[in-house]
């Protein structure tokens, strides 16, 4: 009971609400949505945006646009993301009036087995060094969008990314803050003080920043293409770094990378089909959490209520107990994702829910049958929904000589217990937070959008489709509302064992809601920090104008024209 007590008291200290009014709208929105007709970016970095919007007004489309702001992001924000890591993104291609999904996430190397795992006495795969190192997927992926889709030469799509690079810009606020963060931990691999304590600090609010090894990278890329960062010098470089830290990444195992385009998958909710990506990625999850809600009269329990947190855990909850046990990569397993998604299972585990009490666990079912997001738009129609991450901010530590990135860490989420779905086995893709999500209507596209942030994500996605057709919202409001986040179970806190995880609300939900979750058995816990990053881009289907939104709680930016 003490924890709970402890939850109380910080809790009436927690809950207030933003310091300011505003004429119309939620008192809770930061500013109103940004309306453009031409075009539109939203990126969690406002020059990151900037490089996106003028791609666009280059004549370049949403897809070169995307690209061009990735690349920035890996400059701009290396706190979370990079070419050192993975991609995944959907698509809305205007012309053939459909969504395509690209799943750009790398393999494991494949010198490296599950025996030498256990031979070393692990229980889990590290979380920095060369071990959790995998195959970084996003520049393949950034070819295999273009090669598809893209209007313009590579060369001008990273070409502002090289200028800034070479230059300098001046670092946020909160990106100084994660830099910082990440010394402890990073600063004792070799490359990392070379790439980002040139000055022996990481960059400070304000300063500018130089990452002369990066824009030569790209140089590379840009002329080159793919194969100049698989098969060329930079993938010998990465291969030689690797082994020298003794690693297992190989030559061969860049040579050999592909990306794989799969058909996304889709649940309807109360008329819009929400589309996310199959596994080896969560995306899944959202659509399992929004089935088990549909059976609910979500707008009459209102927003903020606690009957309405209280189901939307105990769905989340049902959700993730499959998650931990199927998601995957399906190249390695039957994965039954139809059944996951279908409203009948859905109604099954609806029925295990206590509107009156909270589960302390839920076994999964019975199979019967710190990241970026960014999305773009261009006056054609194209929409482009996009998520890439090293994985734990940075990534593993492991920066390749010369090459000003560091390679992800992703590989730390495989399971290491044999027969397990996500066990760890040579060439394998692992397990993948980061998804990407869009919503069509009618078979139109209505919405692209994310919000990054580890196990935060479906849960969040979620909330926003909730916040948008069960309560009215618009673009903005839904991303600002506060936000509710479920997490684990079974967690050390205060050495007592909590069964059922801990519920963590944002400031904005009054006292008595809290006090009445308490009731019904869940175990309140104040996080900072952790509710994800949102970006969003809707469409008005008469119009075709563009509504944009972007995050609050990060740096982010939308803006069209």
């Amino acid at each position: 009971m003490r924890l709970i007590y402890l939850s109380l008291l910080v809790i009436v200290f927690s809950s207030g609400s933003h310091a300011y009014d505003r004429i119309t709208g939620e008192p809770f929105a930061s500013r109103s949505e940004v309306i453009a007709t031409n075009g539109m970016v939203a990126t969690s970095q406002p020059l990151a945006t900037q490089v996106g919007l003028d791609i666009l007004k280059q004549g370049g489309n949403a897809i070169d646009a995307a690209i061009a702001a990735n690349a920035m992001l890996g400059l701009v924000e290396p706190t979370g993301n990079g070419i050192g890591g993975d991609l995944f993104a959907i698509v809305w291609d205007a012309k053939t009036q459909r969504l395509y999904g690209l799943n750009a996430s790398g393999r494991s190397p494949k010198s490296l087995t599950l025996a030498y795992f256990k031979e070393q006495g692990m229980s889990k795969i590290p979380s920095h060094g060369p071990l959790p190192v995998s195959v970084p997927g996003a520049v393949d992926g950034w070819f295999e969008l273009h090669n598809r889709f893209g209007s313009i030469p590579m060369t001008n799509i990273l070409a502002p990314t090289i200028d800034y690079a070479k230059k300098g810009f001046p670092v946020s606020e909160l990106i100084a803050w994660y830099m910082n963060r990440s010394v402890p931990i990073l600063s004792k691999f070799d490359g990392f003080k070379e790439t980002y304590m040139p000055n022996g600090a990481t960059p400070k609010k304000g300063e500018i920043f130089v990452n002369q090894n990066l824009a030569a990278t790209l140089e590379k890329i840009a002329t080159g293409g793919r194969d100049a960062f698989y098969k060329g010098d930079i993938a010998r470089t990465i291969a030689a770094y690797m082994k020298e830290q003794g690693g297992f990444l190989s030559y061969e195992d860049l040579a050999e990378h592909t990306s794989t385009w799969v058909e996304p998958v889709s649940s309807n909710y109360r008329g819009y089909d929400v589309w996310e990506l199959p596994p080896n990625g969560q995306g899944i999850a959202a659509l399992q959490i929004l089935n088990i809600l549909e059976q609910y009269d979500i707008e009459g329990m209102g927003f903020g209520s606690p009957e309405y947190i209280h189901t939307f855990v105990e769905a989340k909850k049902l959700a993730f107990e499959d998650r931990a046990k199927y998601y995957a990569d399906p190249e390695f397993n039957e994965i039954p994702v139809d059944w996951l998604i279908s409203k009948e299972y859905a109604q099954q585990r609806a029925k295990l829910i206590d509107m009156k009490k909270a589960a302390k666990r839920y076994d999964a079912g019975i199979n019967e049958g710190d990241t970026i997001y960014l999305t773009t738009a261009d006056k054609e129609g194209n929409m482009v929904s996009l998520i890439q991450s090293n994985y734990r901010g940075m990534g593993s530590g492991m920066t390749p000589t010369g090459l000003g990135f560091i390679l992800q860490d992703r590989g730390e989420m495989f399971s290491l217990q044999e027969g397990h779905f996500n066990v760890y086995a040579p060439e394998k893709r692992p397990f993948h937070t980061i998804i990407p999500a869009f919503v069509t209507r009618s078979g139109k596209p209505w919405l692209s959008f994310g919000v990054m942030g580890g196990g935060t994500q479906p849960q969040m996605h979620a909330q926003i489709i909730v916040n948008l057709i069960d309560f009215g919202m618009n673009l903005q409001e839904a991303g600002d509302a506060p936000r509710m986040l479920h997490t684990g179970s079974s967690e050390p806190t205060d050495e007592i064992m909590i069964d059922g995880g801990f519920v963590s609300l944002e400031s904005g939900y009054d006292y008595e809601t809290r006090r009445q979750l308490v009731q019904m058995g869940h175990v309140l816990r104040d996080v900072s920090g952790s509710y994800g990053g949102y970006q969003a881009i809707m469409r008005d289907l008469k119009t075709g104008v563009y509504f944009g939104a972007s995050e609050t709680r990060k740096d982010g930016q939308a803006s069209g024209y």
